[in-house]
């Protein structure tokens, strides 16, 4: 089984409230209901049973660190051995340089102006010019997300990553629904699209946060 973590793209830090929400989004987009695969399905249910229940997440959090303590002490003893040690640390600084804080940029510009287009277009979505900006930010926003993508595969993530590189991938991934929701909205006025839309990019908001939070961790340790 693979780690709950992971599996619903959240961090070990992640509060109760954000699990269930990751939860219910990787459910609604991976329900056979909705053309999903039923292994995902399962897979997603034996996360939800570990992490959803307070006693079961603080026992795995406990086996995790130990295992995690005792897997980090293997590799640093087979750095030693081998004289890697430098070299897996550089590996990190330049995917985070070359790999992450364009990413980490990109992101941004794309979610911290959705709020003043949104409100700009709430003053009349029928109005043709304002509808017009707002699919142009749109459009904007969408390349911004190829350029994210390319980037994302330019470089491995090194092994020490792992994690936070899925984290990444699951970032940039929400934002991708959330316009692709946004353009539902524009082109036949659904309330329901809107409000998804702007769910997700809040979601992402705060994922970008963590990941800006775990990058200091990740070059302090």
């Amino acid at each position: 089984m693979r780690d709950p973590y992971d599996e619903l793209g959240v961090s070990s830090h992640a509060s109760a409230e954000e699990i269930k929400a990751a939860y219910r989004q990787l459910v609604k987009q991976h329900h056979p209901d909705a053309g999903g695969d039923d292994q995902r399905m399962l897979a997603l249910n034996a996360a939800w049973e570990v992490l959803g229940d307070a006693e079961r997440r603080r026992a795995f959090d406990r086996s995790r660190a130990s295992r995690t303590t005792a897997a980090s002490q293997d590799l640093s003893q087979a750095r030693r051995a081998h004289g890697q040690g430098v070299s897996a640390d550089d590996a990190l600084v330049e995917w985070l340089r070359r790999v992450y804080s364009p990413i980490d940029r990109l992101l941004g510009e794309v979610i911290n102006p959705f709020p003043a287009q949104l409100k700009a277009l709430a003053a009349d979505p029928y109005d043709d010019a304002l509808m017009e900006a707002f699919c142009a930010y749109l459009e904007r926003s969408v390349q911004k997300l190829e350029r994210v993508k390319t980037l994302f595969q330019t470089l491995p993530t090194p092994v020490s990553a792992r994690g936070f590189g899925l984290s990444v991938y699951h970032c940039f991934s929400e934002v991708e629904d959330a316009l692709q929701e946004l353009e539902r909205y524009t082109m036949g006025y659904v309330d329901s699209y809107l409000r998804d839309g702007r769910e997700m990019l809040r979601e992402a908001k705060q994922r970008r946060k963590r990941l800006q939070d775990e990058r200091r961790r990740l070059e302090i340790s």
